[in-house]
């Protein structure tokens, strides 16, 4: 298997696994495609919380990898306290501060790739900001139509062997 399919399976959740027709069985899903955006949203006083979700589809993955969170231009010396509010393994909800910022002393988080699965909700707990939060919304897609051409290419060869039994050889009489 490609080192970047393989890498784009890792993001896939069981379920994801199991509509390819992977992990557990021998057939390869078709093939597979990653794409990254840019994300970016800002918290104030003004919007206190900000929910990134997504549409479902058939054959996609999603994830939020996030990079930064930061104070930008006009926050003030206060404690700023980002919260995450997502889904565990459960698939219940829970809140988790991720963030506390302060100006004088810690400004800016990295936060190296955290990722999580939408739908995702940032809060702004504590303080005024503008807190700045950015990463990468990352997409994965299989596609089906490499599996179906499979199966349309096993009917066609059933369909030849049909078509064409094996004669039996003739003999030659008189010969030994």
């Amino acid at each position: 298997m490609a080192a970047g399919t393989a890498a784009a399976l890792a993001f896939l959740s069981q379920e994801g696994r199991s509509r390819a027709g992977g992990v557990g069985g021998l057939r390869i899903p078709g093939p597979v495609t990653m794409d990254s955006f840019f994300f970016g949203c800002e918290l104030s006083g003004h919007t206190r919380s900000f929910t990134f979700k997504v549409e479902e589809e058939d054959d996609t993955e999603h994830m939020l990898a996030l990079n930064m969170l930061c104070l930008t231009e006009g926050a003030k010396d206060e404690c700023n306290v980002v919260e995450v509010v997502a889904r565990n393994h459960d698939n219940q909800e829970i809140a988790v501060p991720v963030a506390n910022l302060r100006l004088s002393c810690q400004p800016m988080l990295c936060l190296d790739d955290f990722q999580l699965q939408p739908p995702v909700t940032f809060r702004l707990k504590s303080g005024s900001g503008p807190v700045c939060i950015t990463g990468r919304h990352q997409i994965v897609s299989i596609s089906n139509d490499f599996s179906e051409e499979e199966e349309s290419e096993e009917e066609e060869s059933e369909e030849e062997v049909k078509l064409c039994p094996i004669l039996p050889a003739k003999k030659h009489g008189g010969r030994r």
